[in-house]
């Protein structure tokens, strides 16, 4: 999973697979849900992130995984 944030858009992507997506569902202005060719959830985009979730903090509990972290 890969956490993008774009401040000259102000969106944040969340890519949760590397599966393609070939479809998209706006489910609440300015959230798009993307989905693969099976209609399994790749990916969430946010319009004006920045007032719809907190960007400032990130936490992360009990993920069975590696953290890699990339400042701009």
């Amino acid at each position: 999973m890969k956490l993008n944030y774009y401040p000259e858009t102000d969106s944040l992507y969340i890519d949760l697979s590397e599966k393609m997506s070939t479809d998209s569902k706006e489910i609440s202005e300015g959230i798009v849900l993307d989905y693969d060719i099976e209609g399994n959830l790749v990916g969430i985009d946010i319009d004006n992130a920045s007032k719809k979730v907190q960007l400032k903090e990130l936490s992360f509990n009990r993920l069975p995984a590696n953290i890699h972290a990339v400042a701009a």
